[in-house]
């Protein structure tokens, strides 16, 4: 039996969806990170965004450029929520004094956790291929 053009369209197709179905039947599954609160971390985010952090701070190198970058900050040693709290309300050089309550503050610092957890990466280390994807630049330093 030869295979005709049609066939081989409804065959490929057929096959498409089965594939598609089995996908949105069977989701990829994101283990669970027991790092942070993945709740808190969103609340965290709000307020992130409701005191306007990234205009000055930055994560992956992106962002404001008066603050650090803070995408690793809470995996560096000596830092925490205490040591967030402390910044925040006291403010540092240019940073002001924030008065955020204890529960923004946790919920922030699980933002952050949450970020940290993500990985790193400096975006001037990426360079743009004929593609126009990005790819890690190796042969440049960090």
């Amino acid at each position: 039996m030869k295979f005709k053009p049609r066939h081989t369209f409804l065959l490929l197709s057929s096959l498409f969806l089965l594939y598609s179905f089995s996908i949105y039947l069977h989701p990829l599954r994101v283990a669970d990170d027991n790092r942070y609160d993945k709740e808190l971390a969103s609340e965290g985010r709000l307020v992130w965004q409701k005191y306007n952090c990234q205009s000055c701070h930055q994560f992956y190198g992106l962002g404001g450029y008066l603050g650090p970058d803070l995408t690793n900050f809470m995996s560096k040693p000596g830092r925490g929520e205490p040591f967030l709290k402390a910044m925040v309300n006291s403010g540092i050089k240019q940073m002001p004094a924030f008065s955020l309550t204890d529960v923004e503050i946790h919920e922030l610092a699980e933002f952050l956790k949450a970020t940290d957890a993500s990985g790193s990466a400096d975006p001037r280390s990426f360079k743009a291929n004929n593609f126009g994807m990005i790819e890690h630049n190796e042969h440049e330093k960090n």
